[in-house]
């Protein structure tokens, strides 16, 4: 197999700081509009729920246009499905901004989700394809450290513009920045698959899925990317009702917490972009998985103990995210190492999973509601134990050096 580009000394910080940008659009645009939707609501006199669309029907665009981006970019080129991917992201942010009904909004909405899923799927492949596997787990992990800060800023962001201006503001920030990142990988993104290896003709299109399919270490370690986004998302999902109704803390205190969960993450993925090419992703998804585990069993022992402190949660969780931190970007260059030319296709798959994995995890989560933190720390143990099952299984896969 003719093996990609590497890269090399021109391969600088702009680049790296590109797909970061890239990487940030989506899971930036999600969450920024998120504290003006009490304000859409009202403006489009709706009651909340059908509001809330906005946000439902988006999140279910980036999952299925998840799978769209890989096998289109394996045919097309990662350069013109990701460009054409920021074009869309940037129409639906207008069509967002000048919105007349809520309808309208929610069709702009699912044109900039279906936009913004671009950067999430490819820019881990265009890493893969100019990396190599050795590097590349240290760039996606930077690239996945992102896509958690984004979310994190995002509406702070929000809230400011809605209360200065209105939430069209908002829109026509998000605008800005689709046009900006779309400036930036024209000039400064390469096209990192060559055209010799792309696939030809319409069934080239689904073939790269049949492919990984059958290959039993791609459906084992795809799995381990969306056991790992359980543990999170659960936390997103269950702990502001276990913080603010069965602890009686403000909201205020919550968000402070859960930076210093987020912060866990980052710190995990600190130590990947430090540690990965040395020990090797497989040695650094089981490290990761030890962590997350032992940082949720310490979470469940405190809540056997009758801890109702939110440090007592908080803290373990935080550990927890770590262990993420280490794993999850390795897993991911894993994935995408099995078959270097199926990278986009497995990156779509890998993302559509992990999409499906945090939805399905938040809304059993309100589901199995008793009262209690246990079924958020159940989901969450689920999820952790699932991701070190995987790196347990997977440790005698061999691994590409290329």
């Amino acid at each position: 197999m003719k093996h990609l580009p590497h890269a090399d000394a021109k391969a600088t910080f702009g680049l790296i700081a590109t797909l970061a940008a890239v990487t940030a659009t989506g899971p930036f645009a999600m969450q920024i509009f998120v504290p003006a939707l009490p304000a859409i609501a009202r403006d489009f006199a709706v009651d909340p729920a059908t509001a809330q669309l906005t946000l439902s029907v988006s999140l279910l665009a980036t999952a299925v246009a998840t799978l769209a981006y890989g096998p289109l970019a394996d045919r097309f080129g990662r350069r013109p499905a990701l460009l054409v991917g920021l074009l869309l992201f940037a129409i639906g942010s207008v069509v967002c901004a000048l919105a007349a009904d809520v309808e309208s909004l929610i069709f702009g909405r699912v044109v900039q989700s279906i936009g913004g899923a671009a950067g999430m799927v490819l820019s881990r492949t265009i890493a893969r394809d100019l990396f190599g596997a050795t590097r590349a787990a240290a760039v996606i992990s930077q690239l996945t450290m992102v896509m958690v800060v984004a979310p994190m800023v995002a509406p702070a962001i929000g809230g400011a513009l809605n209360d200065a201006s209105s939430w069209r503001a908002i829109f026509w920030l998000v605008a800005v920045v689709g046009v900006l990142a779309t400036v930036l990988t024209y000039v400064g993104v390469p096209e990192s698959l060559p055209r010799d290896a792309r696939e030809s003709g319409s069934t080239g299109l689904l073939r790269g899925f049949t492919e990984l399919l059958r290959m039993r270490s791609f459906l084992l370690l795809v799995l381990y990317p969306a056991f790992s986004s359980t543990i999170f998302f659960t936390f997103v999902a269950g702990a502001p009702y276990v913080m603010v109704e069965l602890m009686q803390r403000p909201a205020a205190e919550y968000g402070l917490y859960f930076m210093l969960v987020a912060g866990g993450f980052i710190a995990g993925n600190f130590v990947a972009t430090r540690v990965s090419t040395l020990y090797g992703t497989h040695a650094m998804m089981r490290y990761g998985g030890i962590v997350a585990v032992a940082g949720v069993a310490l979470a469940i022992l405190a809540n056997a103990l009758g801890l109702r402190e939110p440090w007592q949660l908080v803290v373990p969780v935080m550990i927890s995210q770590v262990g993420q931190g280490m794993g999850l970007p390795n897993a991911q260059a894993a994935v995408l190492n099995l078959l270097p030319l199926r990278a986009g296709t497995a990156s779509a798959v890998t993302g559509f999973l992990q999409s499906l994995a945090a939805a399905s995890a938040s809304q059993l989560v309100g589901e199995l509601q008793d009262g209690s933190a246990w079924p958020m720390l159940m989901i969450m143990a689920v999820g952790a134990t699932g991701a070190l099952t995987v790196a347990v299984v997977a440790r005698t896969m061999p691994q590409r050096k290329d």
